[in-house]
């Protein structure tokens, strides 16, 4: 099926084409050294999770997770601190936006820059890596990648509160991302206000549900046949599977362990109502009472990131709607990737200093 019905699913593909990045695995672990000098220390651990054990993909249930501590974390031992978990996205890793190797964001960069300035407070900021073998695991729950919403809520808060100086209490505690991290953090922070108090989600992919999905990259998936073939794959199939992964997982079909949307070129109207309900926007009016109950909610967007900024200015008007206070700005000119650091130093940082809790 191509045409009108195929738009909405092709256009968000689009906009995320310029992130694909290698797999996360491509770089040693001990050969890792911080490509900017910190005043802080920039830690990557292991953290394992219960919840992923068990994927139909084979993933690692041990998953590495980059860690940067403030500057006074070492000097002040008796401190504790406030922490933002940050999601990446699709097809990226922690060791592109924690400053491992070059990437269009460093977020352990853009907070030394924010302190120096003094538009933020010592927090400390964790991320884990969810690449999985479709590129993203959409930061879900499902039978083919795990549930990513209790690794990341439960196991991970629980991993750092352990091992390190944490004021461990939603008050304390924020959730941000971008892209698919954006759409993680809203799936996430609207479900799980027990843990986080605030959330900014940036960019956020995948809010919209699609009830007509279709085009050639549809078409050119239903001929992928084994996992291998798909980490070849170009960027929109690899973004198909990871949706697939994530929403429609079927533990009968293997090698691949999800069912399409389209079948033969025709639109399976079970599958697509699997996509929907896990869709934001179709989503948010179950978990209007979750909501009300975070402290603080941001939403951005590139004017120029569409059609990204037009569902996150449907996310806000909904939550103006039930009368949820949030903030929110579509920023111009931005796309979908640029400004990125700049928006992180200027006003995720400067938004978790002035919503989270401190000593």
């Amino acid at each position: 099926m191509t045409g009108s019905s195929s738009r909405p699913l092709l256009a968000l593909l689009a906009v995320l084409v310029a992130a694909l990045a290698p797999p996360a695995a491509a770089q040693d672990d001990a050969d890792l050294e911080p490509i900017v000098p910190l005043r802080g220390t920039l830690e990557r651990i292991t953290v394992h999770g219960a919840s992923l054990e068990g994927n139909l993909l084979g993933d690692p249930a041990d998953r590495p997770v980059s860690v940067y501590l403030p500057p006074s974390y070492a000097t002040s031992p008796e401190r504790r601190y406030p922490v933002v978990y940050v999601l990446h996205g699709f097809t990226d890793s922690d060791l592109s936006w924690f400053g491992w190797r070059e990437h269009f964001v460093n977020v352990p960069a853009a907070m030394e820059r924010a302190l120096a300035a003094g538009a933020a407070e010592e927090m400390i900021l964790v991320m884990p890596n969810a690449y999985t073998a479709y590129a993203g695991s959409m930061y879900s729950s499902s039978a083919a990648v795990g549930d990513w919403e209790a690794f990341v809520a439960d196991e991970l808060v629980a991993a750092i509160d352990d091992r390190y100086r944490t004021l461990p209490d939603r008050a304390s505690r924020g959730l941000a991302g971008h892209s698919m991290g954006g759409y993680g953090t809203v799936r996430i922070g609207m479900k799980r206000p027990d843990v986080f108090s605030a959330i900014y989600a940036m960019s956020p992919c995948c809010l919209a549900p699609d009830l007509s999905p279709g085009g050639p990259w549809l078409a050119a998936a239903e001929e992928r046949e084994t996992v291998e073939a798909v980490a070849e794959a170009d960027f929109f199939t690899k973004a198909i599977f990871a949706s697939a992964a994530a929403w429609s997982p079927d533990p009968h079909a293997p090698p691949l362990y999800v069912d399409l949307p389209t079948e033969d070129g025709e639109v399976r109207p079970d599958v697509v109502a699997r996509w929907v309900a896990n869709a934001p926007l179709a989503t948010l009016h179950q978990h209007v009472r979750e909501l009300r109950q975070l402290d603080a909610i941001a939403l951005d967007s590139g004017a120029q990131d569409q059609p990204i900024a037009d569902t996150t200015e449907e996310l806000s008007r909904l939550l103006t709607w039930y009368g949820i206070d949030h903030a929110a700005e579509i920023y111009d000119p931005g796309d979908h990737l640029s400004r990125i650091d700049e928006r992180v130093e200027g006003h995720v940082l400067p938004f978790f200093s002035r919503q989270l809790a401190g000593e």
